[in-house]
This record gives structure tokens, sequence and C-alpha cells, in this order.
């Protein structure tokens, strides 16, 4: 029997990525961010979400895709993330949200295994979707290893 989960898909750029549909709380328009002091680059600072504080990490930098100005299909995905045994809220910047769509899981390919230290740990598997490829990301793998909000992910600790 095939494993058959819904997420929702986003774009970046070209790419074609998705959510696992059971982390969104939300999806808001971009509207007023409060920066942090001495945040890292892709930590764009707060939003408020109903009287909570959310950060708000642009996924464009936490993946490496570079800077892009807002467009009117920009948005916030705000996600509750099991992080180290407790549930935390933080909202993703990207640069549209498509769809919820069904992939099945069983049929996912793994990340590519490149070796080196490219962190292929934040894509929990890739998809096909109407002959496009769909990046599948693992949400507690990019932001629960270590470092957390510390950076982009080519951004590798040194030992």
């Amino acid at each position: 029997m095939s494993d058959v989960t819904q997420y929702v898909t986003l774009g970046i750029g070209d790419e074609l990525l998705a959510l696992p549909v059971e982390s969104v709380r939300e999806i808001l328009e971009v509207g007023p961010i409060a920066r942090l002091p001495h945040a890292p680059d892709d930590l764009l600072g707060m939003v408020d979400v109903r009287g909570q504080g959310v950060p708000v990490v642009d996924l464009r930098l936490k993946l490496g895709f570079g800077t892009q100005a807002d467009t009117d299909s920009t948005r916030i995905i705000v996600l509750d993330v099991a992080l180290e045994g407790t549930t935390t809220t933080l909202g993703l910047k990207a640069d549209r949200v498509f769809e919820v769509t069904t992939l099945d899981a069983s049929t996912l390919d793994a990340p590519p295994q490149m070796g080196g230290r490219w962190p292929s740990d934040a894509i929990e598997g890739i998809g096909r979707r109407d002959g496009r490829f769909v990046t599948v990301l693992s949400i507690a793998n990019l932001f629960g290893r270590p470092g957390g909000l510390d950076g982009p992910l080519d951004a590798v600790d040194a030992a």
C-alpha cells in the first residue's frame, strides 16, 4: 500500500519545493518585518501573527539561492515545527505558494549523495509532479541541525 502524503508546494526561483501540510499553520502576505540586531542574513526578523512574535527566515537565503526583491506573489509560510522536543513556530519567506498536493512517499528519490560537505540532510526526498522535480524539504533537519537558525546551509562550523 502506498504512503500518500499531502504537501504544500512553493517556489523559490524556478525551483519547486514542498513542505508537509501538517506543519503549515497558515500562509500570509508579506507585511512589515521587525529587524533583529546582529541576526544572521537569512533571519529577516519578527512578524506579529495574531499577537505572537514569529521569527521569519528567508528560505531563498537559507537554501543558498541568493536574494530577490519581494513581489506580489511573495508569501510567509507560518509553520509549527517540532525541534528538540518542543514545538517552535517560525515563518519562511518564499517567492510564491502554489497548492496543496499529494506525493507518494514510497516513490520519493533519496537526496543525491555528492560526498564532501554538502548538507543534503535538509532534503527529505525528491518527487515528481507534472513532469517537474519537487524537492521535499525536511524542516526539522533544516532548522534542527547544529547552529539552527545560524545561517545558510552552506555555512559549516569549523571543528
